[in-house]
C-alpha cells in the first residue's frame, strides 16, 4: 500500500466534506426525527459524481477508484450515518451489481441514470426468515417464454419504497440447492413490483428501508443479470465490496462521534481544568484514536486489494467486523465523555451512537464476518 495520499483523493475528501457541511448538517436532526429519505440531496450529489463514484467514465460516473469511494463514504457518514449508509448501497450494491455483471446493453440502459443521480437505486437479497440462509428464500422467479415471473417479499431493503430500479435476487431453483438463485433488474414501474412495509428504527432514519413486494411481477429475460442460476454467486462477490462500503460508513461514524467528543473535553471544564486533562477521559480518546486508526488501515488495505483486482473476501470481512465494532465502541465512549448531555438529543454523540449499531448487522453480522474470515484463515 501507498501510504500517501493522493491530490484526487484530497480533493474528493474536501468536496465531499464540503457538501456535507453546506447540504446534510443543517437537516441532519430533522430528517432523523421524521424519518425523511431526503431524495433531492441524494439527486444534488448525483451532479457531482457522488452516486457513481465507481462507474466509468464512459457509462456517465466519476471513474474513481475504491479508495476515493472509501473516502467519499467516511467524510459523509461524519457529518449523518443514515444519508452515508444510502450512498453507500446505491454505490456498491444495485449499482455495483449492474457494473461487474451486467451486459453491456444493460450497463449502457442504467448506469448513467443510476450515476447522475436520476435513477436511486436498490437491492434486495434478505427475507425476513432468511436473512444469513440466503438459499432457503422463498422469492421465487418462474420462467414463462421470454419473461420470468417474480412472487414473493424482500425485506430490510434500503430505498425499498423509493428507488426508481432494483437488483432483485430470486430462487430459480429448489430451496438449499447448488446455483438455485438468479439475479435481475426490476424498474420500478414493473406491474406487480411495489413497495410494503417501512421500518421504524433505532438509528439511520433518514436512511429508508422497506420491503419490496412482488405480485407476478413480470420481467423480459433481458434483464436477467449473468447466467441463471449465479445470483447468490454474484451476491458474494457484490457483498466483498458492500463490506467494504459498510467499513467505510463504520469509520465515518466513529471518526464523527471522536471529533465531537474531542472538541467537547477540550471546552467542558471541572474543578478548573479542561476534562480532556484528567487521564480517565485522556485515555479514553487515546483507545479511541488508536482504534479508529486501527479500522482506517483494514479498510484502506481491503480497498486497496479491490482496487488491484486481487482476491480480498477476508481483508474486506475483517475491516467489515473491526470496522463496525469500533465504531459501536467509539460512539459509546463519546457519550460517556459528553455525560448527561450525551444522552441528548442537543449534542450530536446520541445520533452516532444509535447510528452505530447498524453497522455490526447490516451485510453480514459481526458473527457472520467471524466465519467468513475463519473460512478463509483455514484454507491456508
Amino acid at each position: 500500500m501507498n501510504f500517501q495520499t493522493s491530490e484526487i483523493t484530497q480533493q474528493v475528501a474536501q468536496t465531499a466534506a464540503d457538501f456535507a457541511a453546506q447540504h446534510i448538517k443543517p437537516h441532519v436532526m430533522d430528517w432523523d426525527e421524521r424519518q425523511e429519505f431526503p431524495v433531492p440531496v441524494f439527486k444534488e450529489m448525483g451532479k457531482l459524481g457522488l452516486m457513481g463514484v465507481l462507474v466509468p467514465e464512459e457509462y456517465g460516473g466519476a471513474g474513481l477508484t475504491y479508495i476515493e469511494y472509501v473516502t467519499i463514504i467516511s467524510e459523509i457518514s461524519k457529518v449523518c450515518g443514515a444519508v452515508g449508509l444510502s450512498l453507500a448501497a446505491h454505490n456498491s450494491l444495485c449499482t455495483g451489481h449492474i457494473l461487474t455483471f451486467g451486459n453491456e446493453e444493460q450497463k449502457r440502459k442504467y448506469l448513467p441514470k443510476l450515476a447522475c443521480g436520476e435513477f436511486i437505486g436498490a437491492w434486495g437479497l434478505t427475507e425476513a426468515n432468511t436473512g444469513s440462509d440466503a438459499g432457503n428464500m422463498k422469492c421465487t422467479a418462474v420462467k414463462d417464454g421470454n419473461d420470468w415471473i417474480i412472487n414473493g417479499t424482500k425485506c430490510w431493503i434500503t430505498h425499498g419504497k423509493s428507488s426508481d430500479v432494483a437488483v432483485v435476487i430470486a430462487r430459480t431453483g429448489e430451496p438449499r440447492t447448488k446455483d438455485n438463485a438468479t439475479a435481475f433488474i426490476v424498474d420500478r414501474n414493473t406491474p406487480g413490483f411495489s413497495g410494503g412495509k417501512k421500518e421504524n428504527k433505532l438509528g439511520m432514519r433518514a436512511s429508508e428501508t422497506a420491503e419490496m413486494i412482488f405480485d407476478n411481477c413480470r420481467v423480459p429475460d433481458t434483464n436477467r443479470l449473468g447466467k441463471v442460476g449465479e445470483g447468490f454467486k454474484q451476491s458474494l462477490k457484490v457483498l466483498d465490496g458492500g463490506r467494504i462500503s459498510i467499513a467505510a460508513l463504520s469509520l465515518g461514524i466513529a471518526k464523527g462521534a471522536y471529533e465531537a467528543a474531542l472538541k467537547y473535553s477540550k471546552e467542558r471544564h471541572q474543578f478548573d481544568k479542561p476534562i480532556a486533562s484528567f487521564q480517565g477521559i485522556s485515555f479514553k480518546l487515546a483507545d479511541m484514536a488508536t482504534d479508529i486508526m486501527a479500522a482506517e488501515l483494514l479498510t484502506m488495505q481491503a480497498a486497496d486489494k479491490k482496487n488491484k483486482g486481487l482476491p480480498m473476501t477476508k481483508e474486506a470481512a475483517m475491516a467489515k467486523y473491526y470496522a463496525s465494532e469500533v465504531a459501536v465502541k467509539v460512539s459509546t465512549e463519546a457519550v460517556q465523555i459528553f455525560g448527561g448531555y450525551g444522552y441528548t438529543k442537543d449534542f450530536p454523540v446520541e445520533k452516532f451512537y444509535r447510528d452505530s449499531k447498524l453497522c455490526t448487522i447490516g451485510e453480514g453480522t459481526s458473527e457472520i464476518q467471524k466465519i467468513v474470515i475463519a473460512r478463509e484463515v483455514l484454507k491456508d
